[in-house]
């Protein structure tokens, strides 16, 4: 500050300082490096610069903003804010009264290009409403706002600034601003003024607009909530709809409900509309479905590639019967055509699967399944398709698809063997790190595959890492850690780390780390966290504010006691955790309730302080959630709830705060609080009504139109009753199977009885009712209705029930699957009955028997070795499979029991000396104690427990099945016992 001081009455001296010019150039060249500090604006604002210098200032700032990091403009412009807000004026620089003051233009005076960074609140600091207005109307400001990217809250308030109150055309509207219209804005236009909006909202909002600072978190699918509400109020201006309506509507006809198109757009004119309606974005699947039915029904046909491709975004209206359906041509034509591939991402999973299936059924060859295939349905392609032999994908092809990990996995030995350039590979291929591929590496190109995956961020899971890090430690710790993926130091410790650098570096580097790829509880991660707190030396349980930076991601690991003693200092970071233990939230709690914090007691906060700790709000108990002002839960719920990382019920328990504690008996609907196409498209519906209200109000209401959009609302558990209450009495005999597909949140009031009275004909609809994930009574009474009705377990349908709910099918169902249905179905059989294991082991092994002599058949029968008798295992233990400690585990007792010591380490490999510490958990003792202890020597990892020579291990028997022994020959044995004992010894004795 001192040498800013002097640097200021320098400038001062400067002859003719008061020119533009010269003060811009002393800015460029003297205070701007000083700028950035928001300090230097406070001693400007003490050294009482006068308004004109502070805009020459600002204006001069303003020429080079475009030059400027990022960071640079918002701590340039939190310095602005401070010199225009410190004195507590509510106008600054601005009188209507006081000439050189007065000019309205004063965001570009005083604020320039800076207002990108400026929040509603900051906004609201800067003047009343009544003079915001003003400003917000000036032409020169209007023009500014034209070339800036608002933040979103702050675009939706200026455009409410200037069409809120009267006088204010809509055609004045910067283009920009169109996208951030209120219904009310566009509630009294006339048909054509409407259709003339309409095509500017086409022309300018480009569908999931991300604007810098927020981003929509959205499936790709849906739109923000404000621009189906437009769409839907200039749709409301039409009773029906001719093919040029639909035309001119453009992309608000998003708003059609789906009574308009069944009841009002006349067959011909739908299918004259194709074009226009398959460049729509955000139909939700009530709309497109309704759409695509009404459009087969009426007689269009989908004969070529084209006619499927002209469907755009109503591609995902088609169920996946109708896509299996097609000829193969009609697809493979369509997939060469750019206007259908870029529609893929937006479809639902099944009609994904089935777009897969069909596709895959009609190329030659694998290799060219993965050339052709869509890059959005790359990940959908079963494992068993990714099994290649003499002709394989080129690298080029690998590179291009966005695989997962499982699926890299089966084809990652044969990407490294063609490519010995590591670092040419993309990270979705290195993703697909197997332990088998990298034992047929030498040590310097192991270590150069390890450093790509650092270069590419890739993101291994724990036993991969597990394995990647013994095999570049086999010949010593490298010196040069800093170039592994970081997660590789969670598998190693601050000595292992010293020829890299010091225990704050790796701590450092391990606060950065993936740190859930270890579990929560883990031994691994409590000693990382010990280690940590000694390295830091930190005193007692408080932990400062640098340490805490050190720590990362560590801190979700503190305990209650360092939360409670480190007070303010966590919040930040514990609100990007992503759990937390019983003892942590108390302490969160109680922190939170004392206040004693940067961010001050909850009575005190605004949405943006709820913004920045929206990780730590399902921690929030009724005692700190009442304190927060209404106002700022109310305009946190607007402007920020779709933004954080909290489920719609989690924001519920918002919503929750914000209605009447006690909820008065309706009578009748209150006025103004009819529940109208307005409301209805408000996702802040449930804080304006008590469920009383919601009741009263819902009263010859049907929900269908817009029922798949209102459930992704915060409703709260008594909102969500009532609602099920309305479509309970709408549908007495059984909700259609339309509806069914959008439930979500009401399948916590779906009860057996619901169910038995549901036509559930189709896979697709199978897994929109289970992708809520249900519990399991309820997911197997969905399950048992869907067989009942005569439906087969088809790969779609296991896919869909997936492997929450395979074990919850009997063995009937099991018996009924087609072993084909496998190859392109994903599933764990891990939490099963040993029943489930053993008959799917089987359909498993006749599904993959083409490929049980190639290296991918292990990760193919992988998810069913629960099922495996011994004499399997024993011939995979000569594969090179590398299988984990955990899957060992797993095995079937009878089969793991008949291992030997030398079949182990061949099925571990690289794994084995994992076995050491899972020694004393079940059923590895067991099987260590009836092995003989020398042959466990030779293993050389420390087993013991074994059977020494001269000496027999009695392990009581178990007795699994009735059928596995005859009781008299068992019963037999023990009686014999004692004598058998007894002649060993005197053997021994005698010998």
């Amino acid at each position: 500050m001192v040498f800013i001081n002097g640097l200021w009455e320098k400038m001062l001296q400067t002859p003719n300082i008061d020119s533009p010019p010269i003060l811009s150039q002393w800015v460029h060249e003297g205070l701007q490096p000083f700028l950035v500090e928001p300090k230097v604006f406070a001693c400007l604002h003490a050294k009482n610069i006068v308004c004109e210098t502070f805009q020459n200032i600002v204006a001069a700032l303003n020429d080079i903003y475009s030059d400027l990091p990022v960071e640079e403009q918002r701590r340039i412009y939190s310095g602005i804010k401070y010199y225009l807000t410190q004195d507590g004026s509510n106008q600054k620089c601005y009188s209507a009264a006081v000439p050189g003051l007065n000019s309205t233009a004063w965001f570009e005076n005083y604020l320039g290009s800076f207002l990108e960074h400026a929040t509603v609140e900051d906004m609201q600091l800067f003047g009343d409403e009544p003079t915001l207005q003003k400003f917000a109307r000036d032409p020169v400001n209007i023009q500014l706002i034209s070339s800036l990217t608002l933040l979103r809250e702050t675009a939706v308030y200026y455009t409410w600034l200037l069409t809120s109150g009267p006088g204010f055309p809509l055609s004045s509207v910067p283009d920009r601003l169109v996208c951030y219209l209120s219904p009310s804005a566009v509630s009294n236009l006339s048909r054509d003024d409407a259709l003339s909006l309409a095509q500017r909202i086409t022309k300018n909002c480009p569908w999931n607009l991300t604007h810098r600072g927020i981003t929509r978190k959205r499936a790709p699918s849906s739109l923000p909530s404000e621009e189906l509400q437009v769409a839907s109020s200039l749709v409301r201006k039409f009773e029906h709809f001719s093919a040029e309506i639909l035309h001119a509507l453009g992309q608000a006809a998003v708003g059609l409900s789906v009574s308009d198109i069944q009841n009002n757009i006349h067959d011909k004119d739908l299918e004259a509309s194709i074009p226009a309606l398959g460049e729509v974005r955000g139909w939700n699947a009530e709309q497109s479905s309704t759409i695509i039915n009404k459009l087969l029904s009426s007689g269009y046909q989908i004969l070529d590639g084209q006619s499927l491709a002209k469907l755009g975004s109503l591609v995902a209206g088609l169920n996946s019967s109708t896509v299996r359906n097609l000829p193969p041509e009609v697809i493979l034509e369509a997939i060469k055509l750019p206007e259908f591939v870029q529609q893929m991402a937006t479809l639902p999973s099944p009609l994904k699967m089935a777009f897969v299936e069909k596709i895959s059924s009609s190329v030659g060859h694998p290799a060219d399944l993965v050339k052709y295939i869509p890059d959005a349905l790359a990940s959908y392609i079963p494992k068993s398709l990714l099994v290649f032999e003499e002709e394989k994908p080129s690298v080029q092809d690998f590179n291009s698809k966005m695989w997962t990990r499982e699926q890299a996995a089966m084809f990652f030995n044969d990407v490294i063997k063609t490519e010995p350039d590591f670092t040419s590979l993309s990270q979705s291929v290195l993703q697909g790190f197997t332990c088998a591929a990298a034992r047929e590496l030498d040590a310097e190109s192991l270590q150069d595959l390890a450093k790509a995956m650092k270069e590419k961020n890739v993101e291994l899971g724990e036993d991969q890492l597990s394995c990647l890090v013994k095999m570049v430690t086999l010949n010593g710790i490298p010196k040069d850690l800093d170039n592994y993926p970081k997660d590789v130091l969670l598998f190693l410790s601050p000595s292992d780390y010293a020829a890299t650098g010091s225990c704050r570096q790796y701590f450092a580097e391990i606060g950065k780390a993936n740190l859930h790829v270890l579990q929560k509880e883990s031994s691994q991660r409590k000693q990382l966290l010990l280690e940590a707190l000694a390295c830091l030396k930190i005193p007692g349980t408080q932990v400062n504010t640098e340490n805490t930076e050190i720590l990362g991601r560590l801190v979700c690991d503190l305990g209650g006691e360092y939360i409670r003693s480190s007070g303010g200092n966590l919040l930040k970071q514990l609100s990007r955790c992503e759990s937390f233990l019983p003892d942590q939230e108390e302490a969160i709690r109680s922190v939170v309730i004392g206040g004693n914090t940067t961010f001050g007691p909850p009575a005190a906060w605004s949405a943006f302080t709820l913004n920045e700790l929206s990780g730590l709000i399902p921690v929030f108990d009724h005692s700190i959630l009442q304190q927060i002002p209404k106002k700022a839960l109310t305009v946190w719920l607007k402007n920020f709830a779709h933004d954080s990382p909290l489920s719609r019920k989690q924001v519920a328990a918002v919503v929750q705060e914000l209605l009447p504690t006690r909820h008065k008996r309706a009578d009748g609907c209150p006025a103004g609080k009819q529940v109208t196409e307005e409301v209805l498209n408000d996702d802040t519906m449930p804080i304006y009504y008590t469920p009383e209200e919601l009741r009263a109000c819902l009263k010859n209401v049907s929900l269908e139109n817009h029922l798949s959009q209102i459930l992704t609302y915060p409703f709260s558990v008594q909102q969500l009753a009532v609602l099920k209450e309305n479509l309970d009495e709408t549908y007495p005999d059984g909700y259609p199977e339309s509806l069914l597909r959008n439930l979500g949140p009401l399948m916590d009031f779906i009860t057996p009885k619901d169910v038995a009275k549901w036509k559930i004909t189709s896979a697709d609809t199978l897994a929109f009712l289970l992708r809520n994930e249900p519990p399991n009574d309820q997911a197997s009474a969905i399950i048992r209705r869907y067989i009942d009705l005569g439906n087969p377990l088809n790969a779609t349908a296991l896919n869909a029930i997936g492997t929450r709910y395979v074990c919850l099918l009997n063995a009937t169902d099991l018996n009924m699957i087609d072993p084909n249905s496998l190859k392109l179905a994903s599933l764990n059989l891990s939490a099963c009955s040993q029943t489930t294991k053993d008959i799917l082991y089987v359909k498993a092994k006749r599904a993959f028997s083409d490929q049980h002599n190639t290296p991918a058949y292990y990760q193919l029968i992988v998810p069913y070795l629960g099922g495996a008798p011994g004499v399997d295992l024993q011939a995979l233990s000569k594969d090179n499979v590398n299988m984990n400690v955990s899957t060992l585990a797993g095995l079937r007792r009878d089969a793991l029991m008949s291992l030997t010591p030398s079949e182990v380490q061949g099925l571990l490999g690289m794994n084995l000396a994992d076995l050491k510490k899972w020694q004393y958990k079940p059923p590895i003792w067991d099987w260590i104690q009836v092995q003989k202890q020398s042959e466990l020597n030779k293993l050389q990892i420390g087993l013991t427990g074994g059977t020494q020579e001269g000496y027999i291990n009695i392990v009581t028997p178990k007795f699994q099945t009735p059928s596995s022994a005859p009781l008299g020959p068992v019963a037999m044995m023990f009686h014999l016992l004692p004598a058998l004992l007894t002649s060993f010894l005197i053997m021994s004795v005698l010998s």
